[in-house]
């Protein structure tokens, strides 16, 4: 019996309908399950900027186990040994921050594959990955349904982006617009011109090279934008600022509540 299907992964190398997604930020599993009830494609479970350590994302998964919404689990770095604990623990969807080189990327998808194609080390047998060592071909098995996407997010992995996703093994590339446009030095102003110029040329790279072109904001007029120049996966908002503008609206309407913050409008 092989690795249960991807079936976002799939989806993206397939192309046609886009991939919906939503940020988990607040490390809730009650949060993340509810999610899973929304409708939504894909759910990045955010080890970067969210309260999260490997049990809370362990957690998460188990909410969303029974959703048909893909859990993408966002490590805080692309280090080996944090990747192999994640693999373990189920996630089998990686969103790997600040990948600024195409050695990088080979690196990383070096760090999601079993020897001999890679360095994953070999103990799945005892965990959730292989549902305890139910599914006996697993590890022949796991490199197929295993999804890597890498975050572009620097004007370095601009330059170098069309190497990044001319790698073998790498399935998407997301555009992290509010650290690219701070690295332009357009911090928390990712709707200026020259940012955008950018992220559209670069999701022209990306699809031109066969791989999936991501993104995040909270502009649904840019989000729309960027599916129609061909973006495979586009996530819209996130549970924290969704939660918190319901309960602000909430306030409002009796004459209670603060006004919401500002910041970035997108990741």
């Amino acid at each position: 019996m092989p690795a249960p299907k991807n079936q976002f992964k799939a989806a993206l190398r397939q192309g046609g309908r886009p991939q919906i997604g939503l940020w988990l930020n607040t490390g809730e599993p009650l949060l993340a399950e509810l999610a899973g009830t929304a409708g939504y494609d894909w759910l990045v479970i955010d080890g970067e900027h969210g309260p999260n350590d490997l049990r809370s994302i362990m957690t998460q998964l188990q909410a969303l186990s029974a959703s048909p919404a893909e859990a993408v689990v966002r490590p805080p770095m692309g280090e080996t040994w944090m990747i192999k604990q994640l693999l373990d623990i189920g996630a089998r969807t990686l969103l790997v921050p600040m990948v600024d080189s195409a050695e990088q990327a080979r690196a990383l998808v070096r760090a999601v594959r079993y020897p001999p194609h890679g360095i994953r080390g070999v103990g799945a047998a005892v965990a959730r990955a292989s549902a305890f060592n139910t599914i006996p071909d697993y590890a022949d098995t796991a490199a197929d349904e295993i999804c890597l996407l890498v975050q572009a997010e620097t004007r370095a992995a601009i330059a170098d982006l069309e190497n990044i996703a001319a790698v073998d093994g790498i399935d998407g590339i997301f555009i992290g617009p509010a650290d690219l446009s701070a690295d332009m030095g357009y911090i928390g102003r990712i709707e200026a011109p020259e940012v955008q110029e950018v992220i559209e040329k670069a999701i022209g790279t990306i699809t031109a090279a066969g791989k999936a072109a991501g993104i995040l904001t909270f502009n649904e007029a840019l989000n729309l934008r960027y599916i129609d120049l061909g973006a495979r996966f586009v996530a819209v908002g996130s549970d924290v600022a969704e939660f918190a503008g319901a309960l602000r609206s909430l306030a409002a309407r009796y004459g209670r509540g603060t006004p919401g913050g500002g910041g970035s409008s997108g990741y």
